[in-house]
């Protein structure tokens, strides 16, 4: 296997997945005036992705699994380019709420993929350095987008924003499908399609729940409802969609949670901070994205300094000082009103959770065999997608008490999941040996487990 190209692709698709989400932001507003929405239906253009990508993760990541990352990586590119430019010729805002949703179904078989492509590429003992070179570049993507987004948008028009896609859609999309590498083991197991629209349903409503202004009761009950009865089922199923192997790790799921908590305090922290600058400072966007731009900095040099961390700390030191870096920065934030602690408090945001999704991710994908690396990966972009999501719900609530409170609550997430740490390996810990392969294992060779 190409690991240059493998690396290349799972970063490409790391990249426009992040990039299309910081430019959307930006071409809301222009895309309500031209197409004369509203905002409840501006809001579905973002709420119809997440519902989607979010619903369908964790199974694409079984698709993957089963057929072959790359097949799905490829597919999952060109629907992504292709839903993109049809949402660049839509005529109208329904039309762009169908296509971001058709996107998000796209973005579910992509996201997942480039972590497993990077697992069956590289044995486990090196997956930190490819990681890192992932997580930073999706730090660059979170810092490019509202320059590029706006700058796009200004030229060009709302339109734009999405057709960036399509040429790196196609660069990397048309490779993977063309040579997809070798021809999967036929599986023998049959996939859990009941599992799969129990999970579907369950993180749908949640995420539609916590999205939704003002919060949904009805979506969170029927989320609870669903949850259980797919707990149920998974533990009577043959073959589960949710491995016991992976979802009954404790390191694994240490490193979910941790990822939910550190993820839902930088979104709803963010969402606070734009607010405070923008209304209560006074500062334009231009000048709030620079006094942020220390979080973009952080997250990209912590994410590259984070392999050598792992080596010498192990993945539980690491992650515990990263998250207590997060949560020192929101508490920063929260009482700050000059630039050298707005941008202080920014800087150890970024380097907290830069740290933290390398070494976090790393846990996640390496002690997942092989043959279950993209649902590892898919859980991995599970928690990503929901814990943002109820970041920023929790950050609207709060926001009634005033900025501060907000802030004060935020920054205790980060400090409750400090205990999950302690489930995390140290640095003499290694992962389970397993067959390092793009392609499931034969059914009568199984990996070491």
């Amino acid at each position: 296997m190409n690991r240059p190209w493998t690396l290349a692709s799972s970063v490409a698709g790391a990249v426009i997945v992040a990039l299309d989400g910081t430019v959307l932001t930006v071409a809301q507003p222009s895309l309500q005036r031209e197409l004369h929405a509203s905002f409840a239906q501006v809001q579905w253009t973002s709420t119809g992705y997440l519902v989607a990508v979010a619903s369908l993760l964790v199974f694409a990541g079984r698709l993957g699994d089963r057929y072959g990352q790359r097949r799905l990586f490829g597919l999952g590119m060109l629907g992504f380019g292709a839903a993109s430019a049809g949402i660049g010729l839509a005529p109208g805002v329904g039309w762009v709420i169908g296509l971001r949703a058709v996107q998000g179904v796209f973005g579910a078989l992509l996201q997942p993929a480039t972590l497993g492509m990077l697992r069956a590429a590289y044995p486990p003992d090196r997956l930190a350095s490819p990681l890192a070179v992932r997580t930073s570049a999706i730090g660059l993507a979170a810092a490019a987008g509202p320059l590029v987004g706006g700058a796009l948008v200004t030229g060009l028009g709302w339109r734009a924003v999405f057709f960036v896609n399509v040429l790196p859609a196609l660069a990397f999309g048309l490779p993977a499908l063309l040579r997809p590498g070798r021809r999967p083991v036929p599986a023998r197991t049959p996939l859990d399609l009941p599992g799969a629209v129990l999970l579907a349903v369950t993180l749908g409503c949640l995420v539609y729940a916590v999205t939704a202004r003002p919060v949904s009761g009805a979506g969170l009950a029927l989320s609870a409802v669903t949850a259980a009865v797919l707990v149920r089922h998974e533990r009577r199923a043959a073959s589960p969609l949710l491995p016991p192997r992976v979802i009954g790790s404790r390191a694994v799921g240490a490193a979910l949670g941790v990822l939910v908590a550190v993820s839902a305090s930088l979104f709803g922290t963010l969402f606070v901070a734009t607010y405070v600058l923008q209304r209560r400072l006074g500062l334009d966007p231009f000048d709030s994205a620079l006094r942020s731009l220390p979080l973009a900095v952080l997250m990209v040099l912590s994410a590259a300094l984070c392999p050598a961390l792992l080596r010498r700390c192990g993945a539980r030191a690491a992650t515990a000082g990263a998250t207590v870096a997060l949560a020192l920065g929101v508490l920063v934030l929260s009482g700050a009103t000059r630039t050298p602690a707005l941008e202080f408090g920014f800087a150890l945001l970024g380097a907290g959770f830069g740290t933290v999704m390398v070494a976090a991710t790393q846990v996640i994908v390496r002690w997942a065999e092989v043959t279950a690396a993209g649902v590892a990966g898919g859980l991995q972009q599970t928690a990503l997608n929901i814990g943002p999501a109820v970041g920023v719900a929790g950050a609207t609530a709060l926001l009634t008490a005033g900025p501060g409170p907000a802030l004060l609550a935020l920054a205790v997430l980060p400090a409750l999941a400090l205990p999950a740490t302690r489930a995390l390996p140290g640095p003499a810990a290694a992962a389970p040996l397993t067959h390092a392969s793009d392609e499931p294992v034969p059914a009568q060779s199984p990996a070491p487990r």
